[in-house]
């Protein structure tokens, strides 16, 4: 049943339930992007796990996510439970060889994986906005904080980082609005608020160093086979705006560090997007425009995307047309939109004169699929009814031992699990601050022994040139001090350092009270 450069997904059957002959994917169209579609339980994680294991084979790395904690199996050899040997002996799969995959662990909170994180500064406003569901003067206030890092030589890497520049912004609009355009106390409160929150919902685990590096999620093995990078995301998807965007982040990164190679033989590396849908909910059109960008784009960098989504209306018309791959497990019409759902799957299908796809959508079976997917010379081949072959690989989850124990000898281990803070805008703020202290203490004490005083101009010590010689400088309104932006960045910066500290603190009594 194996082909050389295909990758074999099930085989089809005629309208008599007879065998037909099998369904490929041909490995020079697996970047031309695809669409795994299913209501719950008829077989989507199967199929993106027997995919994973066809491109894992043939050298191709591959990224996913875990939603439910049982994709981990792809890390252990295949058991022959009964359904899984049937299944083989029914479409003809023989032999039907078990194997273990190549599979490095990732997660978020360092719990199921290698760390993952990346900074403020990779992140970016637009996607950092995503995140904290921001208003457009909220962006606009983000846009600038990212402005006057970059002109400042601020470098932005974790959560307390933008928080310091923030405040610092936030006790200097006026001077600073002149410069980079209105900057609203209010709507900088707001982002603070939102910083909060995402603090508490564990974001602080994903902004710092060391950032992931792209080139240890394509790793290849000794033996030719690529590498399968899993997702921990049981725990990421209490926060699906987190799990999204940092799914949207990783896209983006690939798109902008890898070089175009046009057609490739093969992959350089297959995406799954897992819960897509989550990616679409109530995202801006900017945002929208964004993804459809990178999944046009990004084919000609050798990536191939796929999506993995119960209905094929969570993902915009835009962005569907670019799929060319696709795989629609049964659907349920009970609804509506459960029917228009079903409508538009069927219409999105290279006709088969056999069978009616509306009606065989929503009468398929466990593990059986609709199956479309590139061939010949681009173009999408004929839907046919197929029975998705079984995984080599374990079906079902890890043990916790079995998980620790591939996350021992990961060709990543010692890489990402430890934290490193190196000097960022947080202590540069407090530096230039300190420094600016002492200037100012300078000047005092000097304008004391001399008898008089001297203007300062907004910034970190720096003086206002002297008037002009011949004229007197026009004396200050008795009673009357101006706070330069020197005086508000060290207040923002004790403000800042004050509130970690009194976190801190507040968890630690809160701790022992739990004990």
């Amino acid at each position: 049943m194996l082909q050389e450069g295909k990758l074999y997904i099930g085989t089809s059957r005629k309208p008599d339930d007879s065998i037909n002959k099998g369904e490929y994917l041909e490995l020079k169209f697996g970047n031309r992007h695809g669409l795994i579609t299913g209501a719950t339980g008829t077989g989507k994680t199967v199929t993106l796990q027997i995919l994973a294991e066809g491109f894992s084979n043939a050298g191709v790395p591959v990224f996913c996510a875990d939603i439910k904690g049982d994709l981990s199996g792809i890390g252990a050899i295949g058991e022959p439970k009964d359904f899984l040997v049937k299944r083989a002996d029914q479409i003809g799969l023989t032999p039907y060889d078990f194997q273990e995959f190549p599979v490095i662990f990732w997660d978020l909170y360092g719990e199921k994986g290698h760390r993952v994180r990346t900074t403020m500064a990779e992140m970016g406003p637009l996607l950092l906005s995503r995140l904290m569901n921001a208003t457009d003067a909220q962006e606009g206030v983000l846009n600038i904080a990212f402005k006057i890092a970059d002109e400042g030589g601020l470098p932005l890497l974790d959560l307390k980082d933008l928080q310091a520049l923030l405040n610092y912004m936030g006790d200097n609009a006026s001077e600073l609005s002149n410069q980079f355009g209105f900057i609203s106390k209010s709507s900088v409160g707001s982002i603070q608020r939102e910083l909060l929150i995402l603090e508490q919902q564990g974001a602080e685990h994903f902004f710092g160093e060391p950032a992931l590096k792209i080139t240890d999620i394509m790793r290849t093995t000794n033996d030719g086979r690529g590498a399968i990078s899993v997702l921990a995301a049981d725990k990421l998807m209490m926060n699906p705006r987190l799990y999204a965007t940092f799914l949207l982040w990783l896209l983006s990164e690939l798109f902008e560090e890898l070089p175009e190679v046009g057609d490739p033989d093969k992959p350089k590396l297959v995406f799954f997007f897992d819960e897509a849908h989550l990616l679409f909910n109530d995202a801006p059109k900017m945002l929208v425009e964004r993804v459809e960008q990178v999944v046009r784009l990004i084919r000609s960098k050798g990536v191939g995307v796929y999506f993995v989504t119960q209905n094929p209306l969570d993902v915009p018309e835009t962005v569907l047309a670019q799929l060319g791959n696709r795989v629609q497990h049964a659907l349920r019409a009970y609804s509506p939109r459960e029917q228009k759902a079903v409508k538009t799957a069927a219409d999105t299908f290279r006709p088969n004169p056999d069978f009616n796809c509306a009606e065989v959508i929503t009468n398929l079976g466990t593990g059986e699929a609709l199956v479309s997917t590139i061939e010949g010379k681009g173009s999408p081949s004929m839907v046919e009814r197929t029975l998705i072959r079984p995984p080599a690989s374990r079906l079902g989850p890890l043990t916790e031992a079995e998980r620790q124990k591939v996350i021992d000898v990961s060709p990543v281990r010692g890489l990402y699990d430890e934290d490193f803070d190196r000097e960022s805008a947080y202590e540069l703020l407090a530096k230039r601050a300190a420094k600016a202290a002492e200037q100012a203490e300078a000047a005092r004490q000097a304008e004391e022994t001399s008898g008089g005083r001297r203007w300062t101009l907004p910034g970190f010590g720096d003086d206002e040139p002297a008037a002009p010689s011949g004229r007197q400088a026009r004396p200050r309104s008795s009673g009357y001090q101006r706070e330069t932006i020197v005086e508000a960045a060290m207040k923002s910066v004790a403000r800042t350092v004050a509130t970690q500290v009194g976190r801190a603190l507040v968890r630690g009594i809160l701790g022992s009270l739990k004990r």
